[in-house]
């Protein structure tokens, strides 16, 4: 099974948000350890997790977000799981990889080249400290699209993110480059901040970490960091909150219940 990528992300999220009304990102972050007993002895856990949680949630989901380090943490197999993993989800739905790169010169050209043209994913996390260096070979790919880390939604952000300079500094330095091909991340849990990052992006899509097992506010989120009604440009990622909703037998079937509660409630 071959991934066919023909669109940009910008245009996949906005088709596929305009089709299911659903802001649910689903983060892949399959780890080894806390998969269901029932897939221990499976040549591929990992793998074979991850294609029963798309083919359950699909229907909720408008994007995935499989994070790198759980597939490297689990060696070549866990590579060839986060091979097999994008394939299988339809074309129409736009994969996100959360790596949080950001290098210079032939170093992100590699990465970009890795991700964009082989694994053939439609958009990445970045993390923008080097500067404009690190959008250089990102933007030479037609159509790729990244998520600048604006202000993550683990505790320790304030160590950099909140409350310094460069929380301030971020949102100007994005405003050079076209809303096509960058958005942001804004942790759910980041409540204070929430409309002032809105209204240092306006427009931005915002991929927004944080609710569900990190606790992040998600009527805070609905009521801060939507863009407008027509075009919210939000994607509410929720990762074991939804794929370890269950450690039985019943995992993807629990999945599903998890998204489908998710979508819901962004509704109400």
């Amino acid at each position: 099974m071959e991934r066919i990528v023909s669109k940009s992300f910008w245009h996949k999220y906005h088709e596929r948000y305009h089709q299911l009304r659903s802001h649910v990102c689903i983060g892949l972050d399959s780890q080894l350890d806390k998969l269901p007993p029932c897939l221990k002895g499976s040549a591929n856990p990992i793998r074979d997790f991850n294609l029963a949680i798309v083919a359950a949630t699909q229907d909720y989901a408008t994007a995935y977000k499989p994070n790198l380090a759980f597939y490297l943490s689990d060696g070549l197999r866990g590579i060839q799981a986060l091979y097999d993993t994008i394939a299988s989800i339809p074309s129409e739905i736009p994969v996100i990889l959360d790596c949080k790169v950001g290098d210079i010169g032939s170093t992100m050209a590699a990465y970009v080249q890795a991700f964009f043209k082989d694994l053939k994913v439609d958009a990445i996390t970045i993390n923008p400290l080097m500067g404009a260096d690190v959008l250089k070979p990102l933007l030479e790919i037609e159509s790729s699209f990244a998520f600048v880390l604006a202000l993550t939604s683990n505790p320790s952000a304030q160590d950099f993110f909140h409350g310094h300079e460069l929380k301030v500094a971020i949102p100007r330095w994005m405003q050079d480059y076209p809303l096509e091909r960058l958005g942001a991340v804004v942790g759910a849990t980041q409540v204070a901040d929430l409309k002032a990052m809105r209204q240092s992006l306006p427009g931005r899509l915002f991929l927004v970490p944080g609710v569900g097992a990190q606790g992040g506010d998600l009527q805070a989120v609905l009521s801060h960091a939507i863009y407008s009604k027509s075009e919210p440009r939000i994607l509410i990622n929720s990762s074991r909150g939804i794929i370890f909703a269950s450690s039985a037998e019943d995992y993807a079937e629990a999945a599903r219940t998890a998204a489908r509660q998710l979508f819901e409630a962004c509704k109400s």
